[in-house]
C-alpha cells in the first residue's frame, strides 16, 4: 500500500467512525509528509504525483479491524521506503526516506499495534461481563 492509499484508507475510517485515534492523527501527519514530498518534487523539478487514491478506499465493519489493517499499510510503507533506499543516492532524499520509514515503524506502526491491544482488551471484558450475567 502507497502512503496515498494509507492515507485515503485511514480517512475512510475516520469517515466511518468519527475522529477516532490513532487515525485521526496519524491522516494528519501524512498530510505533512505529502507535503513534504510536494517541496523535494518541486525542488528536483519532478512531476508532483496525482492522489488518485482519495475517496476511493472502505473502511472493514470494525474499528479493530482498521487498526490490523492499518498495521499491514505501514509495514507495507516500511518496505517501499527500503526499496527506494537500494536506489536512492541524493542525501536529502534519503534522509526524508529514512525518517518517514522511522516515523511508520516506531510511531504509526506501534499507535495501530496499541489499537488492536486496547481493542483485543475490550472484547475480552465484554466476554467476562457476558459470562458473568449468564451466570447469575
Amino acid at each position: 500500500m502507497t502512503c496515498s492509499q494509507a492515507k485515503a484508507f485511514y480517512q475512510a475510517v475516520i469517515d466511518k467512525f468519527g475522529p477516532v485515534r490513532p487515525f485521526v492523527n496519524i491522516v494528519q501527519a501524512e498530510d505533512r509528509h505529502a507535503q513534504r514530498w510536494v517541496v523535494l518534487f518541486q525542488q528536483y523539478n519532478l512531476p508532483i504525483p496525482e492522489d488518485s487514491f482519495a475517496g476511493k478506499a472502505a473502511a472493514p465493519d470494525s474499528l479493530n479491524a482498521a487498526c490490523e489493517l492499518a498495521i499491514n499499510a505501514e509495514v507495507d510503507n516500511i518496505k517501499m521506503y527500503d526499496r527506494f533506499l537500494e536506489f536512492i543516492q541524493e542525501p536529502d532524499l534519503r534522509d526524508t526516506i529514512l525518517q518517514l520509514r522511522s516515523v511508520s515503524e516506531n510511531k504509526h506502526k506501534a499507535a495501530f499495534e496499541r489499537c488492536v491491544n486496547r481493542g483485543s482488551r475490550q472484547h475480552q471484558g465484554q466476554g467476562r461481563m457476558s459470562r458473568q450475567g449468564q451466570q447469575s
